[in-house]
């Protein structure tokens, strides 16, 4: 994945250097570099930036105040040549704080540290897509819409496929196990004997052979 980001800094070295490690990194993209806050709201205003590097010590507005100011805001890693920023640095939830000089081992810690957090999220937004997907299954003359999330386990009766829900509502439809099991995420669902599919998240504890799910026994 690709990180995009800006520094901003009043100092011009100081974003010489930022721009050199940037670049240096596979995974970052720079769209700019600011000398002061004002400039780099109209760069957050026009493109879609993930990761700022701002230095806090800066005239008219300091990073701080700058970052507490956005509404929405990217992810934050502070520069600064005063280490006793760090602990307010944190405090709106700072991805890192790099102590000038800014050696290159410190800042690909830290931006290594900012993909991890990106690729998580990324993560857990396809996990959530998923369950919100929906099929439907033919129960007793109705088509019936399930969704995924609401899944507890699967039970396969002969011919038939019994769908346990959240709600405790039972669904019987004409399918095999094998079926249904091709059309779910095996992110998360697990077929875990031949007459049982079970949703993973929903798992309580297992127990010898036993999975409990909430008060649910497979």
């Amino acid at each position: 994945m690709t990180i995009k980001c800006i520094a901003i800094d009043d100092e011009p070295l100081a974003l010489e250097q930022l721009k050199g490690y940037v670049q240096k990194t596979p995974f970052l993209e720079l769209v700019a570099l600011c000398k002061n806050a004002f400039e780099a709201l109209d760069v957050l205003k026009s493109n879609d930036v993930q990761l700022m590097f701002i230095d806090i010590d800066m005239p008219d507005i300091n990073g701080l105040d700058f970052v507490k100011s956005l509404i929405v805001r990217p992810h934050v890693i502070f520069t600064t040549a005063y280490s006793e920023y760090a602990f307010e640095g944190f405090q709106v939830d700072a991805i890192d704080y790099l102590l000038k000089p800014i050696a290159y081992t410190s800042f690909l810690k830290a931006v290594n540290k900012a993909r991890m957090w990106f690729e998580i999220k990324l993560q857990k937004t396809l996990v959530d897509n998923e369950l919100n997907k929906e099929l439907f299954v033919k129960s007793e003359h109705k088509i019936v819409r399930i969704v995924l999330s609401d899944i507890l386990y699967i039970e396969s009766a002969n011919e038939y496929i019994r769908i346990h829900l959240d709600n405790n509502e039972v669904i019987t439809t004409l399918m095999r196990l094998k079926n249904i099991e091709e059309q779910l995420s095996n992110t998360h669902f697990m077929r875990v004997h031949r007459s049982f599919i079970v949703a993973l998240d929903k798992i309580k504890e297992i127990e010898r052979n036993r999975i409990i799910m909430g008060h649910k026994i497979v």
